[in-house]
């Protein structure tokens, strides 16, 4: 239980997940909110210092704002055309951010301050915790002034997300090139906007006898800087064993198809709610629809972006079954798929990379070939945020660690024809251990104590729906309003994570445990509708609020302004629940 006047709140993260949140709480009556970030501008991944010219989200329009803010369209193009793509590039995102904070949050926001680490520990921080005798001791460093202090919260919120640390493969890492002898630079896709020009300099245009800069990795990071890369007029060699799935078409989709429950209905969820859903998972003709769909929508995105048959471009996972989709808009935008095919950009594939060579002039591929290299962009994705934040023993106290998944969920089944219809291989990781956080928001373990809780690891394609309600579910937890519904114990707590953690399994049994723990706490690609339904039953609110009746509800366009009144709404179940 919580006092909004005494409760001292701290969210760390200054992203989506962390303003909102912030929004969320002060607007619900808590008076002592803090927010810290390592970086000296609000958006987390989309911070000042991340964004650069060129980088578009892969998100259409609407998808990351928020409802007590409108997000204004894309500006027309420089001949003043109005823009067909209507995806916001990322400095667009950020400017979003930067009014958020201005309108909202003026001087909420720590700036350059790093969290150092986070302990649970009695009051003063001289012993364990005992009862009610409870808090979080955050040690925090001024990245400014260098001065560590160590700070004390009722109250914590992790808005970190899984894409703030930078991961370097064994082998490939600046610190490896260094210690190699390699010359050039080497430096994490993360780093391109602060970067980039340093690799500029060191490789000459391609028309002036410049050597390669080796790009590794197949996902959406990877293949923008390439293509940047060769629009600057640098050899590029691309590296990666499969690429991200791609979604394009010829014409920008109806309202519907791209902002609907169309895709949630297409795609299987933990529980079928619907008939359709029902028709379209459980029969064999109905999975012959989703798979025909599917296999149709990917077969328009190669034709849309000129992908001829045969082309490494093709080494990507079904749409089905991936967890993730690069939006390339239209033929016209594809600008990566555009420079491969007119060869700006030589790709090798399938292939690991192995190390940096002897001679200092190129890498290793596992099997044994050299591709020669004078400078190294890894688009090799991120590590866990969290393990920079707890130590080992403190995420396992908390519950944040991995579990061995549970024998009894051996025998949870989910005999759905869509998911047996070239369904991958499981990845080993799934069999050793499995995720144990609550809907996603809390660690399973931890959830009597209502002290504790994630925005922002469920990875979605709705960011500022999905934030926006778990921040409300979030701030009922911490209020403990009667009417949110969650387990009993924690052991009901685990139970029903350990069934959502089989579920995911069942889902993506390629993918899961091998994304990082800071965003896999659960997967809602397609079928964030349906997740989202979940919270606001949680919060016996009601759900499907895009409205329509059993046949057109798949079409209805959903709109963030559905959520506008939540706290309202909340509210008002608070008072009444009080005058029972």
């Amino acid at each position: 239980m919580g006092s909004l006047e005494t409760d001292r709140i701290l969210i760390v993260g200054a992203g989506s997940a962390g303003l909102i949140t912030a929004h969320t709480f002060i607007q619900d009556g808590f008076q002592h909110v803090d927010i810290v970030t390592r970086d000296p501008t609000p958006g987390g991944i989309w911070s000042s210092v991340r964004v650069y010219p060129g980088l578009i989200i892969n998100n259409i329009q609407g998808e990351y704002r928020f409802s007590c803010l409108e997000q204004p369209p894309p500006p027309p193009t420089e001949n003043g055309d109005i823009r067909q793509d209507i995806r916001l590039s990322g400095q667009e995102l950020q400017a979003y951010m930067e009014k958020f904070v201005q309108s909202f949050l003026p001087d909420r926001i720590r700036y350059n301050t790093e969290v150092l680490n986070i302990r649970a520990t009695a009051r003063g921080g001289e012993s364990p915790p005992q009862g009610d005798n409870y808090v979080w001791a955050v040690m925090m460093e001024d990245l400014t002034t260098k001065v560590v202090k160590i700070h004390e919260y009722d109250k914590l919120i992790l808005c970190t997300g899984g894409c703030s640390e930078p991961y370097c493969p064994l082998g490939l890492s600046p610190k490896d090139a260094r210690l190699s002898g390699f010359q050039g630079p080497v430096i994490h896709s993360c780093d391109y906007g602060a970067r980039s020009q340093e690799v500029l300099d060191a490789v000459k245009p391609a028309s002036e006898g410049g050597g390669a800069v080796v790009v590794i990795g197949g996902g959406k990071s990877a293949s923008d800087t390439a293509a940047l890369m060769a629009e600057q007029g640098r050899k590029v060699t691309m590296i990666y064993t499969t690429l991200d799935a791609a979604v394009a078409s010829p014409i920008p989709l109806p309202g519907w198809f791209a902002r609907g429950r169309f895709f949630s209905a297409l795609s299987p969820h933990i529980e079928l709610r619907t008939s359709l859903e029902h028709f379209l998972h459980t029969t064999w003709v109905g999975s012959k629809i989703v798979h025909g769909f599917w296999d149709a929508y990917q077969w328009l995105a190669f034709r849309t972006l000129n992908v001829p048959n045969g082309s490494p471009l093709r080494r990507a996972p079904k749409l089905f079954w991936s967890t993730h989709a690069n939006n390339q808009g239209s033929s016209a935008l594809g600008v990566f798929y555009r420079k491969v095919n007119e060869g700006a950009i030589d790709v090798i594939a399938p292939a690991r990379v192995k190390c940096f060579s002897e001679d200092h002039q190129a890498i290793v591929l596992e099997d044994g070939r050299l591709v020669p290299a004078e400078a190294v962009i890894l688009g090799t994705g991120y590590s866990s945020s969290w393990n920079r934040l707890f130590d080992k023993a403190a995420m396992e106290e908390l519950g944040l660690g991995c579990r061995a998944p549970h024998p009894a969920t051996d025998y949870y089944r989910w005999d759905y024809p869509t998911l047996d219809y070239h369904t991958p291989p499981a990845n080993p990781a799934n069999k050793v251990a499995t995720a144990s956080v609550y809907r996603g928001i809390v660690p399973a373990k931890n959830i009597l104590r209502r002290n504790f809780a994630i925005n922002g690891a469920v990875f979605t394609t709705n960011p500022g729906y999905c934030y926006e309600t778990t921040a409300h579910w979030i701030a009922s937890y911490f209020r403990g309003d009667k009417f949110l519904r969650l387990p009993s114990s924690a052991e009901d707590a685990l139970a029903s994570a350990a069934y959502n953690s089989a579920w995911l399994r069942r889902r993506y049994p390629d993918v899961h445990m091998s994304a990082n723990d800071s965003v896999r706490t659960d997967l809602a690609l397609w079928c964030w509708p349906q997740m989202l339904d979940t919270l606001l039953n949680d919060m016996s609110l009601p759900s499907m609020r895009s409205g329509g009746n059993g046949l057109t509800w798949p079409f209805q366009v959903i709109d963030v302004k559905e959520i506008a009144n939540l706290r309202e709404e909340r509210e008002a179940l608070r008072n009444a629940m009080a005058q029972d």
